[in-house]
């Protein structure tokens, strides 16, 4: 296709000639799908373009929240975050991830696109506040666990047999009669 379009040559001409060269050389032979119907219908109205899109979005791997228009992307990664803050290790780590969620907030309302969504700011010291009750719910549930199980005194001394697994665990050697 490196060939240039010869100058009494209209594009569509040229076009369709370039498409019966590829078939006289079997380029469009044994394609994946050949003989089969295009499955283009939507499920529930909509066009076809719409369906074509998500379904090659979805082939590629791409996330539907990407599709958002950004206010409302924002509004979700606050979502996420309020819900992962638990997770987090330490309180610098939770300021830092509050820290960056505003900055790209006020960054789009400097500049929005997309619809007038009103976009609020993640306050710092409430998402403290959570992480700090998450782990002092987490200390409360590790302190009220059971003890680990110890080992009893009496099978300390036992043999373990070639086995492996419980039954090697549980061989005791045959006491002299």
């Amino acid at each position: 296709m490196t060939e240039r379009k010869p100058q009494g040559m209209s594009f569509p001409s040229w076009i369709d000639q370039q498409i019966l060269d590829a078939q006289r050389r079997g380029v469009f032979d044994d394609l994946p799908g050949a003989g089969k119907p295009l499955d283009l219908k939507p499920e529930t109205g909509g066009d076809y373009g719409e369906k074509w899109v998500r379904d090659y979005a979805r082939r590629e791997g791409v996330r539907p929240e990407e599709f958002l228009p950004t206010p409302l992307r924002l509004r979700r990664e606050t979502e996420k975050l309020a819900e992962a803050v638990a997770d987090m290790r330490t309180e610098d780590e939770v300021r830092e991830a509050v820290g960056e969620l505003n900055r790209r907030i006020v960054e789009w309302r400097k500049f929005p696109d997309g619809p007038p969504v009103f976009v609020r700011l993640v306050r710092k010291d409430e998402m403290v506040a959570r992480w700090r009750e998450a782990q002092a719910a987490r200390a409360a549930r590790l302190a009220s666990a059971p003890p680990p199980l110890a080992v009893p005194a009496e099978s300390a001394g036992t043999v373990r047999n070639k086995r492996s697994g419980w039954r090697g665990l549980l061989w005791r050697p045959r006491r002299a009669r």
